[in-house]
């Protein structure tokens, strides 16, 4: 009896980062990656972003398990979201199920949780319904790997973030012979990594960008400081190396570069050259700034916004870029950082300083280009391509891609997030969807942050907050005293006084008219009615609309008299 198969695409589709697919088959489900996303500019206040849970939730007693690709934020930073109420086995390589404890000890939903398991390329797990094996890729962390899943009827092959690099060190290096391998059975669909589909580069081989950043190193007079994702072991090993070949000292800052610092030497990845290399903050005054790197990896995994900030000299931030220094900025921003990083480059020139990117000079993506793709295609050659993580345009550059291998359009799927594939009768389909999307993380607040609160706090960021405070007496159907008016964001208060004036005429006339006339008295409607007048008004004269805030008391009706003797 065939067995019925599903691969839900839970988030990271039409987006960047935030990965989660899940495979069903028969009554499994078997969760690949559990990823969160920074957010964009226009997400005001917002921390980070998680998938949506809601269809794992709903059949949980299905899930068998989560496997991780790596040990990106993308790939397992949303884990506390789930793990935290469910005790689900979470499946790894030795680095990423390290990051992994990390991610779950820092947030106080998972802290206890301990039901991790170490796997390697080697590793096959049995389950009832399917087999999950693993194989090696190359990307910026060790122990990244690509998930199988065997069923009967064939393979489901997630890719996870890759590239090819045929001068990757051993730790690194892909295992092209166990990827034709699983290409010598029926693979039924490949969910591939989609993010540097448009390149029409080659990826640098590390070995050159080394190189490079050794050159860098070497030219210039002065102190560095580097902006890298403190993930990006590769990167950081590099740099390093670069610093120790040029008598440099390093100083690492940034709240989770230790952490994972230590975490990569203990378990081998990464090798201090020299062991006075790293200086303390104690060492810092005394050492020759001239011969300093620094690494800055920021807040969460994103250095860029730290860096305008270092640059800013009314900031308070332990370093200050200066005339003189050089900002090698290694990382590559996501496209929804571009404004970010323009704005930060500006503001270091405005310094003195020099900037280099790394971006500007070699291709250096962690991720597939279109040649890697058709290698991955042709190695596996499967009867079904699932382009993901990427944005649309980066989906549709993948499925381009795939077609040009040989795969007809009819089996290449363009989905996005709830979009269900079901496998009948030989063939993938697209069924009902599922509810999917985006759940807001605001603090310790998880999804209580809607589309409502996001406007609004657009709108204060945007045309401010207008505040009108006012005492009625409902008896009497009067307002006791003008109403007082404060704005913050919207006009310059002593510029505008005719404009507060006005507004604070159409307050009082508002509240006596809805006194005199509304049968029900009813708060609501008469804080309503006040902010519909007002922000009619305020828009005809200023063409803005702030966000308006009507406080309305009213004179306590019951005062005790005085007593008489």
């Amino acid at each position: 009896m065939s067995k019925k198969i599903k691969i839900v695409l839970l988030s990271g589709v039409r987006e960047n980062g935030k990965n989660m697919y899940a495979v069903e088959v028969n009554d499994e489900i078997y969760i690949l990656d559990i990823g969160l996303q920074y957010p964009d500019n226009d997400l005001y206040g917002i921390d980070v972003v998680v998938p949506d849970m809601t269809y794992i939730k709903q059949n949980i007693d299905k899930v068998v398990g989560i496997f991780l690709s790596h040990g990106h934020a993308d790939a397992i930073g949303a884990l506390p979201y789930l793990i935290g109420d469910y005790d689900i086995p979470v499946f790894g390589s030795e680095m990423t199920i390290e990051l992994a404890k990390i991610v779950c000890f820092n947030d106080k939903r998972s802290k206890k949780f301990d039901n991790f398991h170490v796997i390697d390329e080697s590793t096959a797990i049995d389950f009832d319904e399917a087999t999950v094996s693993f194989f090696k890729t190359t990307h910026s962390i060790p122990g990244s790997l690509g998930i199988v899943v065997k069923t009967t009827e064939g393979q489901i092959v997630y890719t996870g973030d890759f590239k090819f690099d045929q001068a990757a060190v051993p730790t690194y290096k892909t295992d092209y012979a166990r990827i034709a391998k699983i290409g010598d059975e029926k693979v039924l669909a490949l969910l591939s990594d989609s993010a540097n589909a448009e390149s029409p580069y080659e990826n640098s081989s590390e070995r050159d960008i080394y190189e490079y950043i050794l050159d860098t190193f070497s030219y210039h007079n002065g102190r560095i400081i580097v902006a890298q994702v403190a993930s990006n072991i590769q990167r950081m090993q590099q740099v390093m190396d670069a610093a120790d070949k040029t008598d440099h000292r390093v100083y690492l800052s940034g709240t989770d570069a230790e952490k994972i610092l230590k975490t990569a030497m203990k378990l081998g990845y990464l090798k201090i050259p020299n062991e006075n290399l790293l200086v303390n903050t104690q060492e810092l005054k005394d050492i020759d700034q001239n011969k300093l790197v620094v690494i800055e990896t920021g807040r969460m995994g994103e250095p860029i916004k730290l860096l305008q900030k270092m640059a800013n000299p009314a900031a308070k931030t332990k370093f200050q870029i200066v005339e003189g220094d050089l900002v090698f900025i290694a990382t590559t921003p996501s496209h929804a950082m571009d404004t970010t990083f323009a704005k930060t480059r500006d503001a270091i020139y405005r310094t003195g300083a020099e900037v280099k990117s790394l971006g500007d000079e070699k291709h250096s993506s962690g991720h597939a280009n279109k040649s890697d793709l058709q290698l991955m295609i042709n190695l596996l050659t499967p009867e079904n391509v699932v382009p993901i993580q990427g944005e649309y345009r980066l989906l549709d550059a993948h499925a381009k891609i795939a077609h040009e291998t040989g795969i007809p359009y009819q089996n290449i799927f363009l989905t996005k997030k709830g979009d269900v594939l079901n496998y009948e009768n030989g063939q993938f389909y697209q069924g009902k969807g599922v509810d999917a999307g985006d759940t807001m993380i605001d603090g310790i607040g998880v999804g209580d942050i809607g589309s409502i609160v996001l406007r609004d706090r657009e709108l204060l960021a945007e045309d401010g907050v207008f505040i009108a405070v006012a005492t009625i007496d409902r008896k009497k159907k009067k307002v006791v005293a003008k109403p007082k008016i404060t704005a913050r964001g919207f006009v310059y208060m002593r510029a505008s006084r005719d404009l507060l004036s006005e507004s604070s005429d159409i307050i009082v006339d508002t509240i006596v008219d809805y006194l005199q006339n509304s049968k029900d008295f009813d708060w609501s409607d008469l804080k309503q009615g006040v902010r519909d007048k007002l922000n009619h008004f305020l828009y005809e004269q200023t063409n803005r609309h702030p966000v308006i805030l009507p406080v309305i008391m009213e004179v306590n009706q019951n005062r005790h008299r005085k007593s008489k003797n």
